[in-house]
């Protein structure tokens, strides 16, 4: 299972939405036959790479694999057939699936053809490496990461509006790494006003376009502005209310610049993720301004947060990470501490893992 679950990893920042799964095929005499992870959405699944791998080899063995085996015909064809042809003899799962499309009738249509179920093995890391998936089908919106980077007494710049360089080498290659994983990526458009960034993940291999989201209530977004510029890195949101909607003529000078822009009428994040939801992003880097921070933070939709605490002190003048509103890292559910150069990432779950 150690080794389904590396496998699993391999996915990560491909599969999407589908789960990243990773699955391997141990023979009777207890060889390792086959392994594989699960690849993009609408290619092959991990259990039939594995088991493609195997071939003959896998008659009488054992399966292990991180998430229930699919039961449903969707892009590809239902696992769990191919799992009773090969001769498998019995499954090693770590989750379920809660998909209700599968939710159980996987493990069900196995048993009923004479192949062992076991559940359980390896289950947190299994939940860990999909949060984005669980999330996506339990609460019909994207798996939400809140990251900043932040002085050592808390503050993200040194003044409201001003452009504040603060992490090292180390944790900006790190964070491109991350942006390279993600589904979408989010500001304010008070970001895109101040620091005209191109939200695109540089220096580190993406397979698939990134989403770019900009949360902008009146339309103040630019149509020079350098995300924009990038169409080929991957689609521009505009996520806006009535009253933006209403501005006809900016409004269209940004979509001829190649934005999306999406009404939101009531104007509230939580809204704004169901929309992304609908579009299937199932984990979505929130990188602030502060008012974005705030804002998903008194909405209750952070899942999870990525700071990186650097050695700058920027003073009773800066502006602190979510105006003062009581957090503490130390509160983080599997809270992970990591050097990065001079630079510190401290990051965990608000309220633990699904």
């Amino acid at each position: 299972m150690n080794s389904a679950l590396f496998h699993a990893a391999r996915g990560r920042g491909r599969t999407s939405p589908n789960p990243t799964v990773g699955a391997v095929v141990v023979s009777p005499d207890g060889s390792v036959v086959g392994y594989g992870c699960t690849e993009k959405a609408g290619s092959r699944h991990a259990e039939v790479v594995a088991l493609d791998m195997a071939g003959d080899r896998a008659r009488g063995g054992t399966l292990y694999c991180t998430l229930e085996p699919c039961s449903h015909v969707g892009r590809t064809g239902p696992c769990v057939a191919r799992i009773v042809e090969s001769g498998i003899a019995r499954v090693v799962a770590s989750v379920g699936d809660p998909n209700p499309l599968v939710h159980g009738q996987g493990f069900a249509f196995l048993t009923a053809h004479g192949v062992g179920v076991e559940v359980g093995l390896g289950a947190a890391r299994a939940r860990a490496l999909n949060q984005p998936f669980f999330t996506l089908v339990t609460e019909h919106r994207p798996f939400v990461i809140l990251k900043a980077a932040i002085s050592q007494d808390g503050c993200m710049a040194e003044a409201p509006g001003a452009r504040t360089q603060l992490t090292s080498e180390a944790a900006n290659r790190h964070a491109q790494r991350i942006r390279a994983e993600v589904d979408a990526i989010g500001v304010g458009v008070g970001t895109i006003l101040v620091d005209d960034p191109l939200l695109t993940a540089r220096g580190a291999y993406r397979e698939r376009p990134l989403v770019r989201v900009i949360f902008d209530r009146t339309l103040r977004t630019p149509p020079g502005a350098r995300v924009l510029s990038t169409p080929e890195a991957g689609p521009v949101m505009i996520v806006t209310n009535g009253a933006g909607a209403a501005r006809a003529e900016v409004r269209r000078r940004l979509e001829d610049r190649g934005a999306d822009i999406e009404v939101v009428e009531d104007g509230t994040l939580r809204s704004a993720l169901r929309t992304l939801g609908d579009r299937q992003i199932g984990s979505f880097l929130l990188e602030g301004g502060p008012t974005l921070h705030q804002g998903a933070w008194d909405e209750g939709v952070v899942d999870f947060v990525r700071l990186y605490v650097t050695p700058h002190v920027l003073g009773s003048s800066g502006v602190r990470l979510l105006n003062g509103r009581p957090f503490s890292s130390a509160a983080l559910v599997e809270r992970r501490v990591h050097p990065l150069g001079p630079d510190v990432l401290i990051e965990g779950y608000v309220h633990g893992p699904h």
